[in-house]
């Protein structure tokens, strides 16, 4: 019954629609109606993917609940959509994102109320889109379109410098995806569709791959971000409100990974394990020197941000460490680990760091700073946030038990056989993220009090103690309990590293 359930599409167009109603609302009078229509359209999208998820296959890793329409067929272009073991869990993550941010916004948001829930949700329609799409011209337009509800929200509701912040982010994403428009359309010429999965059955030249694999990194790296493309993210972070940091820490960096996992690695598998060295250095730089660049912040945003790339320089590591891996010791159970380590990384990721921000925005909401030197006793007029935010700051560090400890933890065991020394950088992260987010948490809760606006302070009020609580139980029980994330994608991640190491060469 449910295969006759067109859920891809309502959770791509219930969000549109309800943001386009959000904007029907009129001016801030009308406030209230637009954060109920908010919240009704988001938890009805997080109700959908109840059944998407009840629905799932999980020892398949066909495309499921497939959606296949004629959209342009004179050119070969079709709506089509599906999702595997990868895609599924990521829709689920982007909807859940979108009610905590609805939540957190409540009361936070208090001009332009109606535009600010329309940008999410709108959002949240087209990440979905990203994630469940199977034509790679459909795929293209969501990504792009999704750039711009993000533009909008750093350039209209986002700190001093948000004009500078707002078009560096979309200069950067924009043309980073210019090659991969070029290469898609290579793609198409050679087999005479634009559907994804055709492009995996494409045999190719070793020259024809690197440039698609290049086309695809220059989009891909932008978005995860990679060194040295990454100088776009700290200013889009600290001049976003706090809703657009944790999307674009939980959703929009991981769709530079899945754009590895999606394209590269199936379409051009050669030149991915002709140039792994390159990716491991690359992911090698974000981990340990960006994790040095993050302990001289003493922005907290910044430094969150800075952190968010040296945490996605793992899980780019996970990706093309299976080439090493397979190369030296043969053992695919290890070259397994290390996708699923990326995969959870990628999720882990979204909570512990999107909660950071949804704190640091709290805290920004009552002192209207950001400097760590302008806090300090944070903790003893806010005792229930400090103790939330401790729990976030210990997945950041990877503390056992959390979920921020399972990806990573899976990445450095799969690869210690294939390199000590590539574990050894790796694992700098441990020791580099305990010292900025241990630092930054005395300083801010429990150092020298710098500002007399603390003693003012407030702890937590309803909407912003449901979102940290939400966030703190999923952190809690992907930690405990990684079972529930990795029986959903292993199949699918089992299909990807079979086709990630068959030769495409013609």
């Amino acid at each position: 019954m449910l295969a006759n359930i067109p859920l891809l599409s309502l959770l791509i167009w219930v969000p549109i629609v309800g943001g386009s109603l959000c904007l029907l609302t009129g001016g801030d009078e009308h406030a209230t109606r637009a954060r109920l229509i908010a919240l009704i359209t988001s938890l009805v999208c997080l109700g959908l993917c109840v059944p998407l998820y009840l629905g799932f296959d999980t020892n398949s890793y066909q495309m499921q609940f497939a959606e296949y329409v004629g959209w342009i067929p004179r050119y070969g272009i079709y709506y089509n959509l599906g999702v595997d073991g990868i895609s599924m869990p990521m829709i689920a993550l982007t909807t859940f994102t979108t009610l905590v941010v609805v939540i957190a916004a409540w009361y936070a948001i208090k001009t332009r109320v109606a535009q600010y829930m329309a940008a999410f949700l709108i959002m949240q329609g087209m990440m979905v889109g990203v994630f469940a799409a199977i034509d790679s011209i459909l795929f293209y337009i969501f990504w792009e379109g999704m750039l711009i509800p993000m533009y909008l929200c750093i350039g209209m509701w986002g700190g001093p410098n948000r004009t500078y912040a707002s078009i560096k982010f979309f200069l950067y994403t924009f043309l980073g995806s210019a090659l991969m428009l070029i290469a898609i359309l290579y793609m198409r010429f050679h087999s005479s569709s634009f559907a994804i999965l055709d492009f995996y059955q494409l045999k190719l030249t070793m020259n024809e791959q690197i440039f698609i694999f290049i086309a695809f990194l220059t989009a891909f790296a932008v978005k995860v971000p990679m060194w040295p493309v990454h100088t776009w993210l700290p200013d889009a972070h600290t001049e976003a409100p706090a809703g657009g940091s944790v999307v674009l820490a939980a959703l929009m960096l991981k769709m530079g990974v899945y754009g590895f996992l999606r394209f590269s690695m199936p379409i051009v598998p050669d030149a991915c394990q002709h140039l792994d060295w390159l990716m491991i250095v690359l992911s090698l730089i974000a981990i340990v020197y960006i994790g040095m660049v993050a302990i001289g912040q003493t922005d907290m945003k910044r430094l969150i941000a800075y952190s968010s790339i040296a945490h996605m320089g793992f899980a780019t590591l996970g990706c093309f460490m299976v080439y090493m891996i397979i190369a030296r010791t043969g053992n695919t159970k290890d070259a397994f680990l290390s996708l699923e380590g990326a995969m959870m990384q990628m999720i882990s990721h979204a909570f512990s760091t999107g909660a950071m921000f949804f704190g640091v925005g709290i805290l920004y909401d009552r002192l209207h700073s950001r400097l760590i030197s302008d806090y300090g006793g944070v903790a003893h007029r806010m005792p229930i946030f400090a103790a939330l935010f401790m729990l976030f700051a210990m997945s950041n560090v990877a503390l056992p038990g959390t979920s921020g400890f399972v990806g990573e933890f899976m990445i450095i065991l799969s690869t210690f056989k294939a390199s000590f020394w590539i574990t050894f950088f790796a694992a700098t992260t441990l020791v580099l993220g305990a010292s900025y987010t241990l630092w930054m948490y005395k300083r801010v809760f429990y150092g020298p009090v710098a500002n007399e606006g603390v003693a003012a302070l407030k702890d937590l009020c309803a909407p912003e103690l449901t979102v940290l609580v939400l966030l703190g139980i999923t952190v809690i029980f992907f930690g405990v309990y990684p079972d529930s994330l990795l029986n959903v994608f292993h199949t699918t991640i089992g299909h990807l590293l079979q086709l990630s190491l068959q030769t495409k060469l013609v």
